[in-house]
C-alpha cells in the first residue's frame, strides 16, 4: 500500500498528537500517590531489577541529581528498597519492594481497563488494525530493534 506525499509528510506530527493524547490520557488513570517520572522511574526497575542510581538514570535518559531525588522520593513512599552491593560496599542498587509491585499492578490495571473499555466500542476490524500496528509502534519507541 502506498502512502500519498502529503498524508506522509502529515504522518509524524498526526501520529505525534495521538500518542501523546493517549498517554495524558493513561496518566490521568495512574492513582494520585505517584508522579509519572516516579512511576516511570518504577517501571524500569521493574522491568530491569535492581539498578545503580547511575544505571535508572541512564536507562531513564535524566541527569543524575533528578534521578536522585526521584529514588529518594521512590524510597520514602516505600516503593523501593536500597541495598547495598555485596562486592563493592561503596555501590547501592535499587530494587522494586512488595508495595512498589503492588502500586504498578493497580497502576497497569487501571490503564489497561481504560483501553480494554475504549477498546470494546472498536469493531473487530479495528482491533485487529492496531493490533497489526503494535509491532511498528514498538519500533517507534526504539527499544525493539
Amino acid at each position: 500500500m502506498q502512502v500519498a506525499k502529503e498524508t506522509l509528510a502529515e504522518l509524524p506530527a498526526q501520529l505525534r498528537l495521538g500518542i501523546m493524547r493517549l498517554a495524558r490520557r493513561l496518566r490521568q488513570e495512574t492513582p494520585g500517590r505517584i508522579t509519572p517520572s516516579m512511576q516511570s522511574a518504577l517501571a524500569v526497575l521493574d522491568r530491569h531489577g535492581p539498578l545503580t542510581l547511575g544505571e535508572l538514570a541512564a536507562l531513564e535518559r535524566v541527569a543524575p541529581p533528578s534521578m536522585t531525588r526521584i529514588a529518594a522520593r521512590l524510597e520514602e513512599a516505600g516503593l523501593v528498597v536500597r541495598t547495598v552491593d555485596a562486592v563493592d560496599r561503596r555501590v547501592a542498587r535499587m530494587a522494586v519492594s512488595a508495595e512498589g509491585v503492588t502500586l504498578l499492578k493497580e497502576v497497569r490495571g487501571a490503564r489497561d481497563a481504560y483501553l480494554a473499555k475504549r477498546l470494546r466500542s472498536f469493531t473487530p476490524e479495528e482491533r485487529a488494525v492496531l493490533a497489526q500496528a503494535l509491532p511498528l509502534i514498538e519500533r517507534l519507541t526504539g527499544d525493539v530493534p
